[in-house]
């Protein structure tokens, strides 16, 4: 088994759980009831430290690369990125391949009640978006590779705006951008890294949005490899509005000092 396959593959015991708590009658599925800050007003505002808005990601363990940084909990992690410039929040919450945790999305949440919140998994089913309604969210991941079917896809970027969830459909090359404007996506995230291998292009991202410009409306998400400030000028200057960060600022454990020294011209 290889590729996506194994994402959802293992899915299946929290879709088996997710199914035994709904026809239980359990409240814990009901929706959030407080208002999410604005993921993509925190991508779009004038004012920010870098180049780009920058989104930093809590990620302790990687497929590819193992272990990244287990010894820092998530609200440390938190406190350091909203301290030092981070315009929004990534938590991976896929446990068996990233060590992630749902329970990780609240506990930021009430000590960072204003910082927007990406709940990054590998969601492709209505299930998963209601769990993500059921949390302090403000936006969650969808994968056009793991739902190439323009209508499911679209039906769960429309489950999930309909909640005050925004969607980030995230896209590799081209074919995958045209189902993700099909689909309506309005943010779209191109991961330079492929899920089935592991390898990273930057230059295949960037090329993307110099062929591809982003249209009026959408807002653009630079993935994977930006580990340099100059990484983050070349993704601005190719017409992103932000950058994803995780593993060069988790990887020495000091993930506040790096946030700091990749948006100052210094090696995250």
């Amino acid at each position: 088994m290889s590729g996506l396959e194994r994402f959802i593959t293992a899915k299946q015991t929290e879709l088996a759980e997710l199914e035994r708590v709904v026809q239980s009658g359990s409240s814990a599925l009901e929706p959030y009831g407080k208002m999410r800050p604005s993921f993509r007003a925190a991508l779009t505002k004038d004012h920010r430290r870098g180049p780009l808005a920058v989104i930093a990601e809590f990620k302790k363990v990687s497929p590819s690369r193992g272990v990244i940084c287990a010894s820092l909990e998530v609200e440390d992690v938190a406190g350091q990125y909203a301290a030092n410039g981070a315009d929004a929040m990534s938590i991976l919450t896929e446990e068996k391949y990233f060590q992630g945790d749902m329970t990780y999305i609240p506990r930021v949440s009430h000590c960072l009640p204003d910082m927007p919140l990406l709940r990054k998994d590998f969601i492709f089913h209505p299930l998963q978006v209601t769990a993500t309604l059921a949390s302090p969210a403000s936006a969650l991941l969808l994968i056009v590779r793991l739902t190439p079917d323009v209508t499911v896809l679209r039906q769960l970027r429309e489950q999930a705006e309909a909640g005050g969830v925004e969607a980030v459909v995230e896209v590799f090359d081209e074919a995958d951008l045209r189902l993700a404007r099909e689909s309506g996506a309005g943010i779209i995230q191109v991961n330079a890294r492929d899920l089935a291998s592991f390898h990273v292009d930057k230059e295949a991202c960037l090329r993307l949005a110099r062929t591809c410009r982003p249209q009026e409306g959408e807002v653009w998400i630079a993935a994977s490899g930006m580990g340099y400030r100059e990484d983050l000028e070349a993704a601005a200057e190719a017409g992103y509005h932000a950058a994803l960060v995780g593993s060069a600022l988790m990887e020495h454990g000091t993930p506040g000092l790096s946030l700091c020294r990749l948006l100052t011209r210094g090696e995250a």
